[in-house]
């Protein structure tokens, strides 16, 4: 049994699998993936993959019923719990171990931990590294303490659900929040958001007042400035995945009670350094992806893996290293109904650095494409343009806008102003043109 790497990775999520890869890639180098859960991550099995394969089917719905000459279709319950089933591949990681396998990374199972100098201790085994240690062991979500004892849903168990609660409680107004809120009123829990400041802070206004404009059509309750004080569950408490974990729980929100057949917490995540040792972080231990504090988001921590896959490989092999751009935004699909898209900086990130940082707004109707994509077209759309007419943010509100977004993000990657964007030609009729409608008021 080989005990000796080039380089070990703590984690074989997404980000974990990405720099294992990025290293062995081309021959070489020796790379081992340490996992004590399911190869694949978070992301595969209780987060991105299993909440878009719900997603997917109820915004496909949410379209036959604003959309004449289609008969408006419901939703079928086990059906579309059947297609996250396949999407997470029942929960079984073999398909990942063999793409380990196929592309020359050894996968280590069991908790990982550095102990020393590039060693990694897995159950009895210490492994080595030649030349780096990666730790990509991602983030868990935060429990408050006034929930904790009612052993509540988490990501997990509101993606792998199996069980419908009849009424649902989620706490927490960010990403999950809302696209949880979105495909369980779809599957028939009665939602209560319990918002402690505003929902969907990190957007432009104008996304979140949209978002809960829906979601409140659909039936679910947003209480925005609510608190949950304390939580009491009746009967024995489980953790059976997307099962209820007990009897109803009553919460303690702000002087009132209200009893739920279940609680989901969705207030945030932890990141998981426990297998890192305590002092300073030498040069040869790397940390990427959510335990690193960036952006906990798959393609972010995925980009960041590929950037130090690729520098561990080269450094190794004595290759020159490639610069990297100082401009990169974090770009950002939130699959409500409507989808968020959005990337860089809102405009009032933007004027706090910049304070002739201007917004070119338009309605997403106004795009003759998007307007055909549903009989009463909702959303709007936003370029934030620096002083220097450069664009340095965007955020498209509507239908399918998710396809919209890598044109802003490759705008703003290659620094293009307003001035040059114009000249990108929009295809008619689609929604893309709501960029014509946008730059227009750039050219006056």
């Amino acid at each position: 049994m080989n005990n000796s790497y080039d380089v070990i990775v703590l984690g074989a999520g997404p980000v974990g699998e990405n720099v294992a890869d990025y290293v062995v890639r081309g021959g070489g180098l020796t790379a081992a993936l340490v996992e004590v859960e399911l190869l694949g991550g978070e992301c595969s099995y209780y987060a991105c993959m299993p909440s878009k394969a719900l997603l997917r089917p109820i915004a496909v719905a949410a379209t036959t019923r604003d959309l004449r000459g289609v008969r408006p279709t419901t939703i079928d319950i086990d059906a579309v719990l059947a297609r996250r089933d396949y999407w997470v591949s029942d929960y079984d990681d073999a398909g990942q171990a063999s793409w380990a396998a196929s592309a020359g990374i050894e996968v280590v199972r069991g908790y990982g931990r550095v102990t020393g100098e590039r060693r990694v201790e897995v159950g009895d085994r210490t492994l080595t590294a030649r030349r780096a240690v990666v730790v990509a062991t991602g983030s868990r979500p935060a429990i408050p303490a006034e929930l904790a004892g009612v052993r509540p849903w988490t990501n997990r168990d509101v993606t792998g659900v199996v069980e419908v609660p009849p009424r649902l409680a989620i706490v927490g107004g960010g990403v999950v929040a809302c696209e949880a809120a979105t495909w369980m009123a779809a599957l028939g829990s009665q939602v209560t958001m319990l918002v402690r400041h505003g929902l969907l802070e990190r957007c432009e206004p104008f996304a979140a007042a949209l978002v809960r404009e829906s979601l409140e059509q659909a039936g679910v309750e947003v209480r925005l400035g609510a608190s949950v004080q304390s939580a009491q569950r009746d009967g024995h408490h489980e953790d059976r995945l997307g099962r209820l974990h007990g009897g109803p729980v009553r919460l303690a929100v702000d002087g009132e009670t209200l009893e739920v057949d279940e609680v989901l917490v969705a207030t945030g995540r932890v990141p998981n350094t426990e297998p890192l040792p305590s002092g300073d972080r030498p040069d040869w231990l790397h940390l990427v992806g959510d335990v690193s504090g960036e952006p906990a988001l798959t393609h972010w921590g995925k980009y960041r893996a590929r950037l130090l896959g690729a520098r561990l490989r080269a450094e190794a092999l004595g290759r020159p290293v490639a610069d990297e751009p100082g401009n990169v935004p974090v770009p950002q699909v939130i699959f409500t109904h409507p989808e968020v898209a959005t990337v860089g900086a809102t405009l009032a990130q933007a004027q706090a650095d910049d304070p002739d940082a201007r917004a070119l707004d338009a309605p997403m109707s106004s795009a003759a494409g998007a307007a055909l994509l549903v009989d009463h077209p909702i959303g709007s759309a936003r370029l934030v343009v620096g002083g220097d007419d450069r664009l340095v943010g965007a955020t498209f509100v509507g239908v399918e806008v998710a396809e919209l977004l890598h044109a802003a993000t490759v705008a703003i990657v290659g620094g293009l102003t307003v001035q040059q964007l114009w000249h990108a030609v929009p295809s008619y009729p689609t929604a893309s043109e709501v960029w014509l409608r946008l730059l227009d008021q750039a050219m006056g």
